[in-house]
């Protein structure tokens, strides 16, 4: 397994523990107001997910403005549960899990129009670590709300999910 691939399994792993610990809590928690990055925790996971939606347009192939037009509307799109929130994620991994059965070769790569920087030639591996950085930050952000809601988050730090994985034998 590549490094990109093994980072995007750990992203999968650290989205499944933030929404198990959400799930441990009152499911207001989800929607609950919040005065934070996001007007409450279901927003800024379906921004997560929208993102990743968006990234996985793109590694197929859309352009990344029309990608991003398609999936803004899945910013507003707020789902009433944390079991909701796991089915499309766990959706999602799949469809990127296919996606790297096709690609060997993350060094290659393509003319990315960002329209928030411009044209670049970036590699199929930095549109992966973006992906996986982005996720890192706003789960940051879902930590601080769940704390100013008065609940403990859980950690989802890479170390740990180093330390539960099986050493590969050398």
């Amino acid at each position: 397994m590549n490094h990109p691939e093994q980072m995007f399994n750990y992203h999968t792993w650290a989205n499944q523990t933030i929404l198990g610990r959400i799930k441990e809590l009152p499911s207001a928690v989800l929607s609950q107001e919040v005065g934070s990055s996001f007007p409450s925790i279901a927003h800024a996971l379906s921004h997560i997910y929208a993102v990743d939606k968006m990234w996985y347009l793109v590694l197929n192939g859309t352009g990344m403005p029309e990608a991003l037009q398609a999936t803004i509307p899945l910013n507003g799109t707020i789902l009433t549960t944390v079991d909701e929130y796991a089915g499309i994620f766990a959706e999602l991994t799949e469809q990127y899990r296919e996606w790297f059965s096709r690609h060997t070769d993350l060094e290659q790569t393509i003319q990315l129009d960002n329209p928030y920087i411009g044209v670049r030639q970036t590699s199929l591996a930095e549109i992966i670590l973006h992906l996986i950085n982005h996720g890192t930050y706003h789960r940051g952000n879902i930590t601080t709300m769940l704390r100013q809601l008065g609940h403990a988050s859980t950690m989802t730090d890479l170390i740990l999910y180093l330390y539960q994985e099986p050493v590969q034998a050398v």
